[in-house]
């Protein structure tokens, strides 16, 4: 039987910072803390909760809808912390929201990618669950995803999503001095075949983790580099911050149109309109 958690607070997370009245039922998950400040923006007010590491925390209110905001750092491992944590404070969903690297050649920098699922290239999810597991991101995020891309008017794709734990080597760029990780060549070749749509650092191990909890999660990302073409630029960081926060209070509606009509799932007869 496994110990109890070494961690002395009941209520407040060792990493974190935040207890469960810090945090709203549904979280943007930036990876760079500096990116929190962005996201607010598009809040109508926000107060700061926490900062512990590479854990940031705001809470605020979008068209009336509670939403709050947590980075995760870099990398799955982190990023699992996070979910665990937020998990424990009653958080229900959980949005990615940050940047990737496109691998089909149609996918412009600036555009969205809403993450369908993803590849677990990243060993934090094999720690929690054997390997050929999914990691599915949650209809009903994707659905508000794509519908706040509509009616902001951004470019986006919808597709699988790659998910590594190193930024150089596990995703077929040379390292130091040129060295060059076993099967790098083809890496993205593959994927590309496989017509995976971009790669990052963190999604599937959100996803996998959301999916074992019960919660819902899902992933969008703005292109900073196309693969393909060799074109990158830090462009159209906003998007993704911004159709993030518009899927959330679309969120709330779907769910109160839910309870309304006496569901327990989103589906394409039910109407935001």
């Amino acid at each position: 039987m496994a110990r109890d958690s070494e961690d002395p607070n009941a209520d407040v997370q060792y990493h974190l910072e935040v207890g469960p009245d810090d945090v709203a039922d549904t979280v943007l998950l930036p990876g760079n803390p500096e990116r929190l400040e962005k996201i607010v923006a598009f809040w109508d007010d926000h107060e700061n909760r926490a900062h512990h590491r590479e854990y940031r925390t705001a809470t605020g209110t979008y068209e009336g809808t509670p939403i709050s905001v947590t980075s995760t750092g870099i990398g799955s491992p982190s990023a699992a912390i996070a979910v665990e944590e937020l998990a424990r404070v009653g958080v229900k969903t959980m949005i990615r929201v940050g940047s990737c690297g496109a691998i089909q050649p149609e996918m412009a920098v600036g555009d969205l990618v809403i993450t369908t699922g993803a590849v677990r290239q990243e060993g934090t999810s094999d720690e929690y669950v054997r390997e050929d597991y999914p990691a599915a991101a949650d209809y009903e995020v994707i659905s508000a995803l794509v519908a706040a891309a509509e009616r902001l008017g951004y470019d986006y794709h919808t597709g699988v999503t790659m998910s590594a734990d190193s930024f150089y080597a596990g995703q077929g760029r040379p390292g130091f001095g040129g060295f060059e990780a076993a099967g790098a060549d083809d890496l993205v070749d593959d994927l590309k075949a496989a017509n995976v749509k971009n790669i990052e650092m963190e999604a599937s191990a959100i996803l996998t983790l959301a999916n074992l909890y019960g919660l819902r999660a899902g992933v969008v990302c703005t292109v900073y580099a196309n693969r393909e073409t060799g074109e990158f630029r830090t462009e159209g960081e906003s998007r993704a911050a911004e159709t993030a926060t518009l899927a959330t209070h679309l969120l709330a509606k779907m769910d109160a149109v839910k309870r309304e009509a006496g569901v327990d799932r989103w589906h394409a007869g039910l109407s935001l309109e």
